[in-house]
Protein backbone atom coordinates (compact mmCIF):
# COMPACT_ATOMS: atom_id res chain seq x y z
CA UNK A 1 0.00 0.00 0.00
CA UNK A 2 1.43 3.43 -1.17
CA UNK A 3 2.21 6.79 1.28
CA UNK A 4 -1.14 7.87 3.19
CA UNK A 5 -2.00 11.77 1.87
CA UNK A 6 -3.38 14.78 3.38
CA UNK A 7 -4.15 18.26 1.91
CA UNK A 8 -3.50 21.33 3.84
CA UNK A 9 -6.26 24.04 2.26
CA UNK A 10 -6.17 27.06 3.66
CA UNK A 11 -8.86 29.73 2.64
CA UNK A 12 -10.14 33.24 3.00
CA UNK A 13 -13.03 35.17 1.77
CA UNK A 14 -12.39 32.47 -1.25
CA UNK A 15 -15.98 31.97 -2.36
CA UNK A 16 -15.13 32.79 -5.72
CA UNK A 17 -12.75 29.99 -6.53
CA UNK A 18 -13.11 27.51 -3.68
CA UNK A 19 -15.51 24.78 -5.39
CA UNK A 20 -13.27 24.69 -8.76
CA UNK A 21 -10.07 24.04 -6.57
CA UNK A 22 -12.04 21.48 -4.39
CA UNK A 23 -12.97 19.72 -7.25
CA UNK A 24 -9.96 19.40 -8.74
CA UNK A 25 -8.93 17.89 -5.52
CA UNK A 26 -11.52 15.27 -5.24
CA UNK A 27 -11.01 14.25 -8.68
CA UNK A 28 -7.74 13.28 -8.69
CA UNK A 29 -6.39 10.33 -10.17
CA UNK A 30 -5.16 9.07 -6.79
CA UNK A 31 -7.32 10.68 -4.07
CA UNK A 32 -6.31 11.65 -0.87
CA UNK A 33 -7.26 10.09 2.46
CA UNK A 34 -7.56 13.33 4.45
CA UNK A 35 -8.25 16.79 3.56
CA UNK A 36 -7.32 19.66 6.03
CA UNK A 37 -9.42 22.82 5.84
CA UNK A 38 -8.37 26.05 7.59
CA UNK A 39 -10.52 29.21 7.34
CA UNK A 40 -8.88 32.24 8.08
CA UNK A 41 -11.87 34.31 9.36
CA UNK A 42 -14.20 34.46 6.12
CA UNK A 43 -17.27 36.60 5.90
CA UNK A 44 -17.97 35.27 2.70
CA UNK A 45 -19.39 31.81 1.76
CA UNK A 46 -15.95 30.39 1.33
CA UNK A 47 -17.11 27.45 4.03
CA UNK A 48 -21.01 26.74 3.29
CA UNK A 49 -19.67 26.08 -0.72
CA UNK A 50 -16.86 23.98 0.82
CA UNK A 51 -18.64 22.24 3.16
CA UNK A 52 -21.85 21.35 0.51
CA UNK A 53 -19.43 20.12 -1.84
CA UNK A 54 -17.78 17.55 0.08
CA UNK A 55 -21.13 16.64 1.37
CA UNK A 56 -22.30 15.69 -2.13
CA UNK A 57 -18.76 13.81 -2.60
CA UNK A 58 -19.62 12.21 0.43
CA UNK A 59 -22.83 10.82 -0.86
CA UNK A 60 -21.70 9.85 -4.75
CA UNK A 61 -18.02 8.73 -4.13
CA UNK A 62 -16.97 5.51 -4.72
CA UNK A 63 -13.70 6.26 -2.74
CA UNK A 64 -13.51 5.06 0.99
CA UNK A 65 -14.54 7.66 3.22
CA UNK A 66 -12.21 11.03 3.32
CA UNK A 67 -11.22 11.96 6.71
CA UNK A 68 -12.15 15.91 6.23
CA UNK A 69 -11.41 17.86 9.28
CA UNK A 70 -12.92 21.82 8.72
CA UNK A 71 -11.86 24.58 11.02
CA UNK A 72 -12.21 28.33 11.60
CA UNK A 73 -10.07 30.92 13.10
CA UNK A 74 -12.48 33.43 14.52
CA UNK A 75 -9.86 36.23 14.09
CA UNK A 76 -7.47 36.24 11.14
CA UNK A 77 -4.01 34.97 12.00
CA UNK A 78 -2.42 35.58 8.62
CA UNK A 79 -1.26 33.19 5.61
CA UNK A 80 1.94 31.56 7.36
CA UNK A 81 0.08 30.88 11.04
CA UNK A 82 -3.03 29.57 9.04
CA UNK A 83 -0.64 27.13 7.18
CA UNK A 84 0.81 25.87 10.30
CA UNK A 85 -2.56 25.43 12.04
CA UNK A 86 -3.89 23.27 8.74
CA UNK A 87 -0.34 21.27 8.59
CA UNK A 88 -0.50 20.35 12.42
CA UNK A 89 -4.09 19.18 11.73
CA UNK A 90 -3.23 16.63 9.30
CA UNK A 91 -2.27 12.70 10.30
CA UNK A 92 -0.88 11.43 6.62
CA UNK A 93 2.17 10.42 5.56
CA UNK A 94 2.48 13.36 3.01
CA UNK A 95 1.21 16.60 3.00
CA UNK A 96 0.18 18.42 0.05
CA UNK A 97 -0.60 22.41 0.73
CA UNK A 98 -3.35 23.76 -1.67
CA UNK A 99 -4.33 27.60 -2.23
CA UNK A 100 -7.89 28.15 -2.81
CA UNK A 101 -8.04 29.59 -6.29
CA UNK A 102 -5.81 27.38 -7.98
CA UNK A 103 -6.32 24.30 -10.20
CA UNK A 104 -5.11 21.04 -9.79
CA UNK A 105 -3.84 18.53 -12.68
CA UNK A 106 -5.73 15.40 -11.84
CA UNK A 107 -2.30 13.27 -11.15
CA UNK A 108 -0.94 16.42 -9.00
CA UNK A 109 -1.05 13.85 -6.37
CA UNK A 110 0.09 10.94 -7.49
CA UNK A 111 3.17 12.66 -9.55
CA UNK A 112 4.35 13.95 -6.41
CA UNK A 113 3.94 11.28 -4.39
CA UNK A 114 5.67 8.65 -6.96
CA UNK A 115 8.26 10.50 -5.60
CA UNK A 116 8.61 10.22 -2.32
CA UNK A 117 7.94 6.62 -2.31
CA UNK A 118 10.93 6.18 -4.58
CA UNK A 119 13.26 7.68 -2.55
CA UNK A 120 12.72 7.43 1.32
CA UNK A 121 15.34 10.49 2.24
CA UNK A 122 12.86 12.69 0.49
CA UNK A 123 11.73 15.56 2.66
CA UNK A 124 10.01 17.97 0.39
CA UNK A 125 9.32 18.54 -3.43
CA UNK A 126 8.23 21.21 -5.75
CA UNK A 127 6.77 21.29 -9.01
CA UNK A 128 6.56 23.52 -12.06
CA UNK A 129 3.18 25.39 -12.60
CA UNK A 130 1.02 27.17 -15.52
CA UNK A 131 -0.19 30.47 -15.01
CA UNK A 132 -3.66 31.06 -15.51
CA UNK A 133 -5.88 34.54 -15.37
CA UNK A 134 -8.49 34.68 -13.14
CA UNK A 135 -10.96 33.03 -15.75
CA UNK A 136 -8.57 29.90 -15.88
CA UNK A 137 -7.37 30.53 -19.05
CA UNK A 138 -3.66 30.55 -19.60
CA UNK A 139 -1.12 33.28 -19.73
CA UNK A 140 1.19 31.36 -21.52
CA UNK A 141 4.02 31.98 -19.32
CA UNK A 142 4.99 28.92 -16.72
CA UNK A 143 6.11 29.37 -12.73
CA UNK A 144 9.52 28.77 -12.86
CA UNK A 145 9.80 31.09 -16.20
CA UNK A 146 8.65 33.85 -14.07
CA UNK A 147 10.65 33.02 -10.98
CA UNK A 148 13.93 32.33 -13.07
CA UNK A 149 14.45 28.60 -11.97
CA UNK A 150 16.81 27.38 -14.82
CA UNK A 151 17.85 24.12 -15.70
CA UNK A 152 21.38 24.22 -13.73
CA UNK A 153 19.34 25.16 -10.46
CA UNK A 154 17.08 22.08 -11.10
CA UNK A 155 20.06 20.05 -12.14
CA UNK A 156 21.60 21.17 -8.63
CA UNK A 157 18.15 19.91 -6.82
CA UNK A 158 18.59 17.03 -8.49
CA UNK A 159 22.32 16.31 -6.97
CA UNK A 160 21.03 16.85 -4.10
CA UNK A 161 22.63 20.69 -3.11
CA UNK A 162 19.07 22.47 -2.80
CA UNK A 163 20.76 24.21 0.22
CA UNK A 164 23.47 25.60 -2.06
CA UNK A 165 20.04 27.60 -3.63
CA UNK A 166 18.32 28.01 -0.69
CA UNK A 167 20.45 29.77 0.87
CA UNK A 168 20.43 32.30 -1.62
CA UNK A 169 16.40 32.58 -2.19
CA UNK A 170 13.05 30.68 -1.69
CA UNK A 171 12.61 28.68 -5.20
CA UNK A 172 9.55 26.43 -3.39
CA UNK A 173 6.06 27.75 -4.22
CA UNK A 174 3.32 26.44 -1.61
CA UNK A 175 0.86 25.95 -3.76
CA UNK A 176 2.92 23.14 -5.62
CA UNK A 177 4.99 21.94 -2.54
CA UNK A 178 4.35 17.74 -0.77
CA UNK A 179 6.34 16.98 2.21
CA UNK A 180 6.64 14.20 4.20
CA UNK A 181 5.21 15.16 7.56
CA UNK A 182 8.04 14.49 9.62
CA UNK A 183 9.16 17.74 8.41
CA UNK A 184 7.14 19.33 10.76
CA UNK A 185 8.78 17.85 13.51
CA UNK A 186 12.29 20.02 12.30
CA UNK A 187 10.20 23.43 10.82
CA UNK A 188 7.69 23.78 13.83
CA UNK A 189 6.95 26.34 15.20
CA UNK A 190 7.18 28.72 12.33
CA UNK A 191 9.47 31.69 13.18
CA UNK A 192 7.53 35.13 13.03
CA UNK A 193 9.34 36.48 9.99
CA UNK A 194 9.26 33.91 7.74
CA UNK A 195 6.49 32.75 5.05
CA UNK A 196 5.37 29.29 5.44
CA UNK A 197 6.71 27.64 2.35
CA UNK A 198 9.90 29.71 2.57
CA UNK A 199 10.51 28.31 5.90
CA UNK A 200 9.37 24.60 5.03
CA UNK A 201 12.18 24.75 1.78
CA UNK A 202 15.37 26.28 3.54
CA UNK A 203 14.52 24.23 6.51
CA UNK A 204 14.09 20.84 4.59
CA UNK A 205 17.16 21.86 2.47
CA UNK A 206 19.49 22.38 5.83
CA UNK A 207 18.26 19.26 7.45
CA UNK A 208 17.14 16.47 4.75
CA UNK A 209 16.28 16.56 0.87
CA UNK A 210 14.65 18.65 -1.76
CA UNK A 211 14.03 18.02 -5.23
CA UNK A 212 12.10 19.59 -7.91
CA UNK A 213 9.65 18.00 -10.90
CA UNK A 214 10.04 20.35 -14.01
CA UNK A 215 5.97 19.78 -15.00
CA UNK A 216 3.52 22.00 -14.59
CA UNK A 217 0.98 19.72 -11.53
CA UNK A 218 -1.14 22.80 -10.81
CA UNK A 219 -3.16 25.65 -12.88
CA UNK A 220 -1.69 28.96 -10.48
CA UNK A 221 -3.75 31.12 -10.49
CA UNK A 222 -3.32 35.10 -10.75
CA UNK A 223 -6.19 36.90 -10.51
CA UNK A 224 -5.00 40.66 -9.37
CA UNK A 225 -5.88 39.99 -5.75
CA UNK A 226 -4.09 37.02 -5.00
CA UNK A 227 -2.71 37.33 -1.26
CA UNK A 228 0.78 35.63 -2.54
CA UNK A 229 1.35 36.05 -6.12
CA UNK A 230 4.02 36.17 -9.06
CA UNK A 231 6.13 39.38 -9.69
CA UNK A 232 7.39 39.09 -13.36
CA UNK A 233 10.33 39.67 -14.26
CA UNK A 234 10.55 42.42 -17.00
CA UNK A 235 13.87 44.89 -17.24
CA UNK A 236 11.35 47.28 -16.07
CA UNK A 237 11.01 45.66 -13.11
CA UNK A 238 14.45 44.88 -12.27
CA UNK A 239 15.36 48.12 -13.20
CA UNK A 240 12.82 49.37 -10.29
CA UNK A 241 14.35 46.97 -7.54
CA UNK A 242 17.94 48.40 -8.14
CA UNK A 243 16.55 51.88 -7.66
CA UNK A 244 14.15 51.47 -4.90
CA UNK A 245 14.93 52.94 -1.58
CA UNK A 246 17.22 50.61 0.57
CA UNK A 247 15.77 49.72 4.29
CA UNK A 248 12.54 46.90 4.56
CA UNK A 249 13.48 44.10 2.78
CA UNK A 250 17.02 44.73 3.99
CA UNK A 251 15.87 44.35 7.80
CA UNK A 252 13.72 41.71 6.65
CA UNK A 253 16.24 39.15 5.25
CA UNK A 254 18.60 40.20 8.16
CA UNK A 255 15.76 38.87 10.41
CA UNK A 256 14.82 36.10 8.91
CA UNK A 257 18.14 34.49 8.21
CA UNK A 258 19.13 35.79 12.18
CA UNK A 259 16.08 33.21 12.81
CA UNK A 260 17.16 30.45 10.41
CA UNK A 261 20.97 30.54 12.00
CA UNK A 262 19.43 30.71 15.61
CA UNK A 263 17.12 27.64 15.21
CA UNK A 264 19.77 25.56 13.63
CA UNK A 265 22.67 26.40 16.22
CA UNK A 266 20.17 25.49 18.84
CA UNK A 267 19.28 22.09 18.39
CA UNK A 268 22.22 19.87 18.65
CA UNK A 269 22.45 17.78 15.39
CA UNK A 270 18.93 19.31 13.56
CA UNK A 271 21.45 20.35 10.18
CA UNK A 272 25.37 19.08 9.39
CA UNK A 273 28.10 20.94 10.72
CA UNK A 274 29.02 22.77 7.75
CA UNK A 275 25.65 23.68 6.98
CA UNK A 276 24.71 25.42 10.57
CA UNK A 277 27.92 27.51 9.84
CA UNK A 278 27.18 29.01 6.43
CA UNK A 279 23.40 29.79 7.85
CA UNK A 280 25.68 31.94 10.49
CA UNK A 281 27.70 33.20 7.48
CA UNK A 282 24.47 34.16 5.58
CA UNK A 283 22.96 35.75 8.56
CA UNK A 284 25.94 37.82 9.57
CA UNK A 285 26.08 38.76 5.85
CA UNK A 286 22.41 39.90 5.35
CA UNK A 287 22.73 42.02 9.07
CA UNK A 288 26.04 43.85 7.05
CA UNK A 289 24.10 44.21 4.00
CA UNK A 290 21.17 45.82 6.27
CA UNK A 291 23.67 48.00 7.90
CA UNK A 292 25.48 49.51 4.73
CA UNK A 293 26.01 53.53 5.39
CA UNK A 294 23.81 55.89 3.72
CA UNK A 295 26.57 57.10 1.54
CA UNK A 296 27.34 54.85 -1.33
CA UNK A 297 31.09 55.75 -1.22
CA UNK A 298 31.38 54.51 2.39
CA UNK A 299 29.60 51.60 1.05
CA UNK A 300 31.73 50.30 -1.68
CA UNK A 301 34.57 49.06 0.41
CA UNK A 302 32.24 47.09 2.33
CA UNK A 303 30.80 45.74 -0.76
CA UNK A 304 34.32 45.00 -2.17
CA UNK A 305 35.50 43.48 1.17
CA UNK A 306 32.47 41.08 1.03
CA UNK A 307 32.88 39.93 -2.43
CA UNK A 308 36.23 39.38 -2.04
CA UNK A 309 35.60 36.85 0.62
CA UNK A 310 32.86 35.31 -2.13
CA UNK A 311 29.56 35.85 -0.42
CA UNK A 312 27.99 37.92 -3.18
CA UNK A 313 28.18 34.92 -5.81
CA UNK A 314 27.86 32.93 -3.09
CA UNK A 315 24.83 33.82 -0.77
CA UNK A 316 22.80 36.91 -2.81
CA UNK A 317 19.86 35.82 -4.64
CA UNK A 318 21.14 37.59 -7.55
CA UNK A 319 24.97 36.86 -7.47
CA UNK A 320 27.05 39.86 -8.34
CA UNK A 321 24.70 41.90 -9.45
CA UNK A 322 23.41 42.23 -5.89
CA UNK A 323 26.88 44.24 -5.28
CA UNK A 324 25.45 47.04 -7.99
CA UNK A 325 21.85 46.73 -5.93
CA UNK A 326 23.28 47.77 -2.34
CA UNK A 327 25.27 50.31 -3.95
CA UNK A 328 23.46 52.33 -6.00
CA UNK A 329 19.83 51.94 -4.14
CA UNK A 330 19.03 55.04 -2.31
CA UNK A 331 18.61 55.01 1.59
CA UNK A 332 15.49 54.66 2.57
CA UNK A 333 15.48 55.25 6.47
Amino acid sequence: MGASIAVALCTHNGARFVEEQLRSILDQTRPPQQIVISDDASTDDTLSIATALLARHEESSGHPPLDVIISRNPDALGVALNFEAAMLATSADLVALSDQDDIWRPDRLDRAAREFESRPDLDLVFSNARLVDASGASINRALFEVLEITDADQQLFHEGAGFSLFIKRNFATGATVMFRRRLLDRALPFPSNWLHDEWLGVIAAATGKVDVIDEPLIDYRQHGSNVIGVDFPTLRRKVERVLEPRGERNERLSLQFEQFASRLESVEGLAPPEVVALARVKATFEAERNDLPPSRVRRLSRILAANRHGRYLRLASQGRMDMVRDLLQSHGR
